[in-house]
C-alpha cells in the first residue's frame, strides 16, 4: 500500500456512476451523514446534459476549516461506471484510494503503483441478496455507502436515523437499505484495514448549518419576497428555481380550508413570451419573475429593453451556464454580466446583484424584487450553476416577520386626491425615479406605456429634446441605484498591503481558501467581494487603495474587469485577470497560481 499522510475530516470523496441508476439518493446519504457528524461538507454534480446512461460524478468535499469551494484533489474515488474507469483511476490523487466493483476482472493495465485500489464485489453481492434486477442495480449504489462508512468511519448510527426520516412513510424500504448497507459495511470491515488514514471524526452538530442548493434557495427567498406570478420557459440549470418555486407556493399560497391557490405559474412557449407575461403582471402590481440562463436572456432581450425604457419592475434570475449558443448547458460558468448589464439594444443599463452561496441566493433574491420597485427597472439576480444546483452548507437561513415588500413611489386613490394631475414620467425628487400608478384603481392615474419615444406625461414623441430628457433622467436613475444595490463586503489581512483581489458570486469560496494558503507564503492580500452593480463608492476607494488588484472570475474575457474599466475611471494596468472557464467550478489553486505567477514576473521584470 503507497504511504499516505494521515488526515482527519480533510478529504475528497469522488463517485462515479452511471446517470439514471438512483445514486443521488446514495451519495446524498453520505453527505448529509458526514453534515450529522459536525463536518463542514460541501457537494458538487457534474453531470450529461443529454440522455439516461452516461457518466456522472458527485463529488463531496469535507474540509474541518470550513472551506467550500472545489478542492482539485480526489482522495477517494468510487468507480461504479466501467466506461469511466481509466479516467476515474487517473484522477485519484497520490497516495489516494479507488474503490472499485471487483465483480468482474480488471485488466492488468488499469493499475497505479502510487494509489491504493480496493475491489469490491458489489454486483455479485448484491446479486446473491437480492432477487429483484432492479433493486439489484439500486442497492449496488446503496452497498457502497456501507464500504465508505466503514473506510471513513462514519457512523452507521447517523446512517440510520437518516434512512428513516427518508422513508418515514415506506418503512420496507429502510429494510432494504441497511442490509445493502450492512453488506458493504461488513466486506469492507473484514478485508480491509478500516479506517483509512484519510477519514472523518465527529466534530459537533453543525449547529445553526444548513445543507441547500441555490435554486431552491431562491426560489423561497421570491415567495418570502410577495412574489405571486412566475413564468419560464424550462432550461438549465434554472427550472428548478420555478419547481422550488411551486413547491413553497403550494406549502404557503394554498389556503388551508378550500385549496385555492393564491399564485400563478405558467410555462411560456418560449422564454421571450415569458419575459412579456412578466413584464404584464408587474406592471399591473403583482411581484413577479423568470428564472433563466445566458441563452434565455438572449431572447429576452427585446422585452427587458422594453422594461428600461417604459420603467416597469422585473426581476430576471440568471443561472449562468457555459456558453455561447448552447454551450455546455450543466458546467458552470460566469460569463453572462456584459449581456446582462446591457442588455436589449440603445443605451440600457441594468442592476445586478452577485449572490455568493445560496443563503445570498435566500437574502439577495428578497432584495431584488424590493429595488425592482424601488428603481422601476430590472433587476438581475446573477446566480450560477455551482450555486444553483449544488449542494452548500450555509448558516440557517434568517428572516425578520417585520419585513413588508417596499413598493417604491406608488401613488393610490387618495394620493391622487391630493394632485391636480398625475404625469408618469415626471421626476418630483430629483432621483431619477417618478411616481406610478396600478391600473384599474382609479382612472385619475391611467398612462400610455410606451417602448417607442415618450415624454414626461408618456404620450407619443419624437422630439429630440424630450427623447434626451428621459434619456438623461434615466442616467440620474443609475446613480440613485448606486447607492440602493448591496455594499461589496471588504476583508483586510493581518499585514498591511497593497495587493488586492476583487471577486464575485460563487468565485468567493476559493478566494477565501486562497488567501489564507498565500498568506502562509507570506503574500497578503485585502479582498472585495462585489455583491451589486452599479459599483459603491467602496468598490472605487478600495480599486484607488491598492497598486495591483487581481480580479477573479470564471469566464474567459474578463467581464467584471470590463466592467470595471468601463465604469470607473481606474488605470487599466492596476487590474489584472485571473480566469477560469472550462465549467468546472474554480479551485483556490486557480488563484494562489494567477496571484504568485504574476508576482514572479513582477520581480524579474
Amino acid at each position: 500500500m503507497p504511504a499516505t499522510q494521515s488526515r482527519i475530516n480533510d478529504f475528497v470523496l469522488k463517485i462515479a456512476t452511471v446517470n439514471g441508476t438512483g445514486s443521488a439518493s446514495a451519495n446524498g446519504l453520505l453527505m448529509q451523514a458526514l453534515f450529522r457528524m459536525g463536518i463542514p461538507v460541501t457537494g458538487k454534480n457534474m453531470f450529461p446534459s443529454n440522455i439516461q446512461g452516461l457518466p456522472t460524478w458527485y463529488e463531496i468535499r469535507a474540509s474541518r476549516n470550513g472551506y467550500m469551494a472545489r478542492s482539485g484533489r480526489v482522495d477517494i474515488m468510487v468507480a461504479m461506471n466501467a466506461q469511466t474507469y481509466q479516467q476515474d483511476m487517473n484522477n485519484v490523487s497520490p497516495g489516494g484510494f479507488l474503490v472499485y466493483d471487483s465483480t468482474w476482472p480488471r485488466e492488468r493495465s488499469m493499475t497505479r503503483n502510487d494509489i491504493t485500489i480496493l475491489g469490491v464485489p458489489l454486483s455479485k453481492l448484491c446479486n446473491e441478496n437480492f432477487s429483484v434486477a432492479r433493486m439489484r442495480i439500486l442497492m449496488k449504489n446503496v452497498a457502497y455507502v456501507g464500504v465508505l462508512a466503514a473506510l471513513l468511519d462514519i457512523d452507521l448510527d447517523i446512517v440510520h436515523a437518516l434512512l428513516e426520516e427518508t422513508f418515514v412513510a415506506k418503512p420496507k424500504l429502510v429494510e432494504g437499505n441497511l442490509q445493502a448497507i450492512r453488506m458493504g459495511y461488513d466486506y469492507a470491515k473484514a478485508n480491509f484495514a478500516c479506517p483509512l488514514p484519510v477519514h472523518a471524526e465527529k466534530m459537533g452538530d453543525n449547529a445553526g448549518q444548513i445543507l441547500i442548493d441555490g435554486n431552491a434557495a431562491t426560489g423561497l427567498g421570491c415567495v418570502y419576497a410577495g412574489a405571486t406570478v412566475g413564468a419560464w420557459y424550462p432550461i438549465t440549470p434554472s427550472t428548478s428555481v420555478m419547481d422550488a418555486f411551486t413547491h413553497y407556493c403550494e406549502m404557503f399560497r394554498t389556503d388551508p380550508d378550500t385549496g385555492e391557490k393564491r399564485y400563478c405559474i405558467v410555462q411560456a412557449e418560449d422564454e421571450l413570451a415569458a419575459a412579456g407575461m412578466v413584464l404584464g403582471a408587474n406592471w399591473v402590481g403583482a411581484r413577479a419573475f423568470t428564472p433563466t440562463s445566458g441563452p434565455g436572456i438572449s431572447l429576452m432581450s427585446e422585452f427587458i429593453g422594453f422594461a428600461y425604457y417604459a420603467e416597469i419592475p422585473s426581476v430576471f434570475i440568471d443561472v449562468q451556464r457555459v456558453g455561447p449558443s448552447t454551450g455546455m448547458p450543466t458546467r458552470t460558468q460566469q460569463c453572462d454580466l456584459m449581456l446582462c448589464a446591457y442588455a436589449s439594444h440603445g443605451d440600457t443599463r441594468h442592476p445586478m446583484l452577485f449572490p455568493a452561496n445560496p443563503g445570498e441566493c435566500f437574502e439577495l433574491t428578497v432584495k431584488a424584487f424590493d429595488l425592482a420597485d424601488r428603481l422601476q427597472t430590472p433587476i438581475f439576480l446573477m446566480s450560477d450553476l455551482d450555486i444553483g444546483m449544488n449542494d452548500w452548507m450555509v448558516p440557517q437561513l434568517e428572516w425578520d416577520d417585520s419585513y413588508r415588500p417596499d413598493r417604491g413611489k406608488v401613488l393610490g386613490p387618495a394620493d391622487l386626491d391630493k394632485m391636480e394631475r398625475f404625469v408618469r414620467y415626471t421626476d418630483t425628487d430629483g432621483d431619477g425615479i417618478t411616481y406610478r400608478t396600478l391600473p384599474g384603481e382609479d382612472s385619475r392615474g391611467a398612462y400610455f406605456v410606451r417602448g417607442s419615444g415618450h415624454n414626461r406625461q408618456g404620450g407619443y414623441t419624437e422630439d429630440s429634446k424630450e427623447y434626451e430628457d428621459v434619456m438623461q433622467r434615466l442616467l440620474i436613475k443609475w446613480e440613485t441605484a448606486r447607492k440602493m444595490v448591496p455594499p461589496a463586503v471588504m476583508t483586510r489581512a493581518k499585514k498591511k498591503t497593497r495587493l488586492g483581489i476583487l471577486a464575485y458570486g460563487s468565485s468567493d469560496g476559493a478566494v477565501v481558501e486562497a488567501r489564507d494558503q498565500l498568506a502562509q507564503q507570506g503574500i497578503h492580500t485585502n479582498y472585495l467581494r462585489i455583491r451589486g452593480f452599479p459599483f459603491g463608492t467602496e468598490v472605487l476607494d478600495f480599486l484607488h487603495d491598492h497598486d495591483t488588484v487581481f480580479v477573479v472570475e470564471q469566464n474567459r474575457d474578463g467581464q467584471m474587469k470590463s466592467l470595471l474599466k468601463l465604469e470607473t475611471n481606474n488605470p487599466a494596468d492596476k487590474l489584472v485577470s485571473i480566469l477560469h472557464f472550462n465549467g468546472m467550478p474554480i479551485t483556490s489553486d486557480c488563484v494562489v497560481n494567477g496571484v504568485s505567477q504574476h508576482l514572479a514576473a513582477e520581480a524579474a521584470a
